[in-house]
């Protein structure tokens, strides 16, 4: 008890810059603790530590009509980590993660190249409530099927292992996602690539093309926004390399006909 009196006597700043050093969880603890930790851990100096340094030219290019307004960075920063933005022009979207404060970006179909997507044989570009972008691409029939995705590594937060996942759906019409396709991520050069990769779990196994290696599946799941997900694969974005390079981010299969499918986009986020 002495010892917590004898830092509530620090004053307020230094309070803040020790705050500032640790994670937002451990803030809004300390804001519980004491009305001595209050202010100081809601303070802006230790919120605007826990926002990405770019935060303002990333905001700036929000697609809203309204211009983001907080009395507080702490409420900047809760609202950024509960919410997605639409930036550019409308066909990335942005936020935090709540626990670490780093950049989380996806890229909505129409940033992505997918292979035949203007011709309307194949797909179709639709608006659905359920999607945080205006439009998305959906699947009629192709043999065919490569989604790529590109961002620069810039944009990320230094330091990060990153995972990339593909963001989809499936329509009750859904044909011939159950069979084995490819991921792939390349960086500085470097490739990595997953085989056996399901955008749907085979019902049976008649509907199972063979494969060696079958303890190395990979499924989709469901998120918690309703949409389903598959790993791309993940990569480190460190310090000196962060500043320059593209990363490359993709899912093949040519197997087999197939329709129904939703995409929404690719989305990074942290480890």
């Amino acid at each position: 008890m002495n010892d917590a009196a004898g830092i509530l006597e620090l004053p307020e700043g230094c309070l803040s810059e020790v705050l500032s050093l640790t994670s937002p969880r451990d803030a809004c603890r300390a804001a519980s603790i004491t009305k001595g930790f209050t202010s100081a851990a809601d303070s802006d100096a230790v919120w605007e530590r826990f926002l990405p340094p770019d935060y303002r030219e990333v905001i700036a290019r929000s697609v809203s009509l309204s211009p983001l307004v907080f009395d507080t960075k702490k409420q900047l920063y809760l609202f950024l980590s509960d919410s997605h933005i639409l930036l550019d022009h409308g066909h990335l979207s942005f936020h935090v993660d709540k626990e670490s404060g780093k950049k989380c970006y996806m890229l909505g179909a129409k940033e992505l190249s997918i292979a035949w997507q203007d011709d309307s044989r194949y797909w179709e570009w639709r608006n659905i409530p359920e999607s945080r972008f205006l439009e998305v691409c959906i699947l009629r029939k192709v043999w065919w099927l490569e989604i790529q995705g590109r961002i620069p590594a810039m944009v990320l937060s230094p330091k990060s292992t990153y995972m990339a996942y593909l963001v989809f759906r499936t329509t009750g019409e859904s044909r011939g996602l159950a069979v084995p396709g490819k991921t792939k991520i390349s960086f500085h050069g470097i490739e990595m690539e997953t085989e056996n990769v399901y955008l749907q779990r085979p019902a049976g196994a008649a509907n199972v093309i063979t494969t060696m290696h079958r303890e190395d599946d990979v499924f989709p799941r469901r998120r918690k926004d309703g949409w389903m997900e598959i790993k791309l694969g993940e990569f480190e974005c460190d310090e000196l390399e962060s500043d320059n390079g593209e990363i490359v981010m993709a899912f093949d299969e040519h197997r087999s006909w197939k329709c129904g499918l939703i995409i929404e986009g690719i989305e990074l986020r942290p480890k």
